[in-house]
């Protein structure tokens, strides 16, 4: 067990605040074209996502309708109050001969211990000093899956560093998106794994609940995993910092001879590179479990009694799943990105 004090230091080494914090795993709950933040109701959506959490994740998702808390019977994370929906782009590789395969993930490491999950990503939510949690309804989206200019993404909130092994406890490098950090995806044979960090806002304005750019109810104050800065007059209310974290095993991919000829060998499902990371968040904690486990100082992915958390086993979220809403081979060499197919309305 460790001391706290032995705690601070691994957290402070991992460049995280030395507070306590929730830090865990979500399993891959399925694979799929389908977006309902930003595409409602469309199957086939431009870009493939993966994504994590309750099992009533679908293609609408209603803001006024639809609770998550409710209406999920498992989640594919590790605390049963959480029925919260976290989804990414999917990373592929493109081989010399034109065809794509989905990278694989993997669970993250580092000073902190090692977290157990079957694809998906890690999430943290990281207070900094009293913080206000998220009310029944609430989504929003970081990143554009759009964008292809570096310079128009804060290198301090969203990036990606290249890890030379595939052990994930081999701890790589400093505070996440600092230092070597990237915005662009590492085209180097030389990463094993590529770590992709996105960080959300962390001041809300008080009264929506989502925007129509699903980013404009939200703003940054500050850049890096601190749990964001003092909040400004247009969105007072300090939110807890939300943190997906995905480790990307390219290591089966690192033989040059196949990369391409030209153009990069990793992208993102946009047929896009790092500058269009992106994650789309959408809250489904029970009651006031979120608020609890903040204020009760609840800390990683253990049981917090004092604010009723209890942590699932790996088996038991890992087992959590849905099928495809947009049916389609996603995994093995595939002839395209999955991109087309004309889009059908629910």
């Amino acid at each position: 067990m460790h001391s706290w004090a032995t705690l601070a230091v691994a957290l402070l080494a991992n460049g995280v605040a030395a507070q306590n914090m929730l830090r865990f795993a979500c399993s891959q709950l399925v694979v799929d074209r389908i977006d309902p933040l930003v595409n409602p109701g469309v199957r086939y959506t431009p870009h493939l996502h993966q994504i994590v959490g309750g099992n009533s994740f679908n293609l609408t998702m209603d803001i006024s309708k639809h609770d998550l808390a409710a209406q999920s019977s498992c989640t594919s994370c590790t605390f049963n109050e959480d029925l919260s929906n976290y989804w990414t782009a999917v990373m592929f590789f493109k081989a010399k001969n034109g065809t794509y395969k989905r990278v694989p993930q993997v669970g993250n490491g580092g000073p902190q211990g090692q977290l157990v999950n079957n694809g998906g990503l890690d999430v943290y939510y990281i207070p900094s000093g009293k913080v206000t949690a998220f009310k029944q309804g609430f989504r929003m989206l970081a990143g554009n899956a759009a964008n292809t200019d570096n310079s128009k993404v804060s290198k301090g909130n969203i990036c990606h560093r290249c890890w030379t092994s595939t052990n994930d406890n081999t701890f790589v490098g400093g505070a996440p998106c600092s230092g070597s950090d990237t915005v662009d995806i590492p085209q180097d044979t030389k990463c094993k794994m590529i770590r992709q960090t996105i960080i959300f806002p962390a001041c809300w304005d008080g009264k929506n609940l989502d925007s129509p750019d699903h980013k404009s109810h939200v703003t940054y104050s500050g850049s890096g995993a601190s749990g964001g800065g003092s909040c400004p007059s247009t969105h007072p209310v300090k939110l807890p910092q939300v943190m997906y974290e995905l480790m990307w095993n390219v290591s089966s991919f690192m033989d040059k001879s196949i990369w391409p000829d030209s153009g990069p060998a990793l992208m993102y499902s946009m047929n896009l590179g790092g500058a269009a990371a992106h994650g789309d968040y959408v809250f489904g904690w029970k009651g006031d479990s979120l608020q609890k486990a903040m204020d009760k100082n609840c800390n990683l992915n253990k049981d917090c009694p004092a604010a009723g958390l209890t942590a699932q086993t790996p088996a038991k979220y890992n087992a959590c799943n849905i099928k495809q809403q947009a049916p389609e081979t996603v995994d093995g060499w595939l002839k395209a990105l999955p991109m087309g197919e004309m889009a059908i309305k629910a």
